[in-house]
């Protein structure tokens, strides 16, 4: 039987608005996701636009096909973007007062063809064999209500999380945390994935970093990802242009 994440507590989900900006919370400050009003379909928090960076690693003409999966479905920014490209979208998500308060306030369609919104805990998801190599895109932003530190974090998970990816795959994973520490989790991630298949975006103002592992791919050249980054702008309205200059090994010491 696959192991499940540690217990953690489930706090029911709560809501904050501010200048046109409606936020998801767990019962604290800190913010577990967001949505402009009236721009419903921009990403607006900005560790979660670098966590788009795997498109860079896609073929613009096949940006829309495949399957994304998301671990940890927060506002669910991610789950109506990979659903805008067209992608089969798989959503999973522990807290049952976060899906409800998505489909409520955050504007998540209901379950059909495209989209499946799974209750169920996201360790014990991805290490189900049943979902080996099914997902092209997985993207991992897994916190608790105090946002310490990832709730999975183990090189174990990461295993499970390299399976979940079909050959060609990619894997964006949210870093942040007050008890956290980024080179841990950055060796775990490396450990599995193999260190030249792993990079990682610069911190973010707020300490978010995004770390990408790759499955059967290699980093494209300069020339490539800047043709690939003036897509994205002008496709999905996200700064592609400004992640080729944020990109860097995790292992180096310098950025």
């Amino acid at each position: 039987m696959p192991r499940a994440s540690p217990v953690q507590e489930l706090v029911p989900a709560t809501l904050s608005e501010a200048d046109g900006v409606r936020y998801l919370h767990l019962g604290t400050p800190w913010v577990q996701g967001a949505m402009r009003l009236r721009k419903p379909d921009v990403i607006e928090l900005d560790y979660v636009q670098r966590m788009m960076v795997w498109l860079l690693l896609r073929d613009p003409a096949q940006l829309a096909e495949g399957h994304a999966v998301q671990l940890g479905l927060g506002a669910a920014t991610i789950t109506r973007f990979t659903l805008g490209l067209g992608m089969r979208t798989t959503a999973v998500e522990l807290n049952p007062t976060v899906i409800t308060a998505c489909r409520l306030w955050f504007r998540l369609p209901e379950d059909g063809a495209q989209l499946s919104v799974v209750h169920e805990d996201a360790g014990r998801w991805v290490a189900d064999p049943a979902h080996a190599g099914t997902a092209q895109v997985l993207c991992v932003d897994l916190y608790d209500h105090e946002a310490a530190a990832p709730v999975l974090d183990s090189e174990d998970f990461y295993r499970h999380c390299h399976r979940v990816l079909a050959d060609g795959g990619v894997m964006s994973v949210n870093l942040f945390g007050r008890d956290a520490s980024f080179e841990r989790s950055a060796a775990r991630i490396a450990a599995v994935f193999g260190a030249d298949a792993v990079w990682s975006m610069r911190p973010t103002r707020e300490g978010n970093t995004v770390v990408v592992g790759m499955k059967g791919l290699g980093l494209p050249s300069r020339e490539v990802l800047a043709a690939r980054a003036d897509n994205i702008e002008n496709r999905c309205d996200l700064p592609a242009r400004k992640w080729l200059r944020m990109i860097r090994n995790p292992n180096e010491t310098t950025p």
